[in-house]
């Protein structure tokens, strides 16, 4: 059986599997001729070139496992054979542990204090602070579930939103009822159809005066030009680890945003990921092999 797999630190954690040869391809450079040999592909954190081309060649694949929990440069191309399988887990730790950290770093104005330090300016004054706040996760999956864990002792309310309501969680629908009352909006929802744009005019609209955007999400959701215009107001501040367009080309309005903090998409790009995605593959493939039903498992939209 052959597999493609992004690294050699995951392929030294296969190494032992009967009946397995990995082969190492980071998605650059010209394509291996074994591409229809391919039994299982582990596409690498940024996708190759050409995704549904690749897809389209391995006509031997049954299954990709991503090491990512979006799926969207995969779902619309995977060949009728073949079964997807995200990274749902993997990257909780660290999205969560950025989310706190922008949340902090925006309402304390860390930013402002870098500016002032690197001027040499002893610039003194009162901040915001995340205690008292009311935090919305829109997004409450194993990533939300992580920051609801990680705010616990920051002493803020959270209130929970997902595609569909259920105990303790609101539905998407409610959105609009509940964005003027938060302090902070969070948002982890997967990029789907129904997502993109989620986050327009209309949306940031209904946001509380001073209140933060954070996206840890994918950029697609969130209208770029609506969000930019409300930055340059000050009416509203932002942390965004994603953009549209991605990687944010140079000029844009984004980079000279007032009120905004930006990071290039590092917030599961951790050394806890690393180690949990090793972990990951390596169960899946145990699995596979004994024909056992895989973990993460997309059957639909997520």
């Amino acid at each position: 059986m052959k597999i493609w797999v992004p690294s050699d630190a995951m392929a030294d954690v296969l190494s032992d599997l009967p009946r397995v040869e990995c082969v190492v391809y980071e998605g650059k450079g010209e394509m291996p001729d074994d591409v229809d040999e391919v039994e299982v592909w582990v596409p690498p954190l940024v996708p190759v070139p050409d995704t549904p081309g690749h897809l389209a060649r391995m006509t031997a694949l049954r299954l990709v496992q991503t090491v990512t929990a979006g799926v969207e440069p995969y779902q619309p191309h995977m060949p009728a054979e073949a079964v997807l399988c995200n990274a749902r887990g993997v990257h909780d730790a660290g999205t969560a542990e950025w989310v706190v950290g922008a949340m902090v770093a925006v309402l304390r104005e860390f930013p402002g204090f870098v500016d002032a330090q690197r001027a040499g300016e002893w610039a003194y004054r009162h901040t915001g602070v995340l205690a008292d706040s009311r935090v919305l996760i829109v997004g409450h999956g194993s990533i939300g579930q992580a920051l609801e864990r990680r705010l616990d002792g920051f002493e803020v309310e959270v209130v929970r939103v997902a595609r569909t309501a259920r105990d303790g969680v609101h539905g998407i629908g409610e959105l609009p009822a509940l964005l003027p009352e938060a302090d902070v909006v969070v948002l982890l929802v997967p990029a789907t159809p129904q997502t993109t744009g989620l986050v327009d005019a209309e949306f940031l609209g209904r946001m509380k005066d001073g209140a933060v955007l954070v996206n840890a999400a994918r950029g697609s959701v969130v209208d770029t030009g609506a969000l930019v215009a409300e930055l340059r107001t000050g009416r509203l501040r932002a942390a965004l680890d994603v953009t549209d367009p991605e990687p944010l080309p140079p000029g844009h309005p984004l980079w000279d945003c007032p009120n905004l903090l930006l990071t290039p998409h590092v917030a599961g790009s951790t050394p806890a990921s690393g180690r949990r995605m090793l972990r990951l593959v390596r169960s899946q493939m145990l699995r596979y092999l004994a024909g056992e039903r895989l973990n993460n498992l997309i059957s639909d939209t997520y």
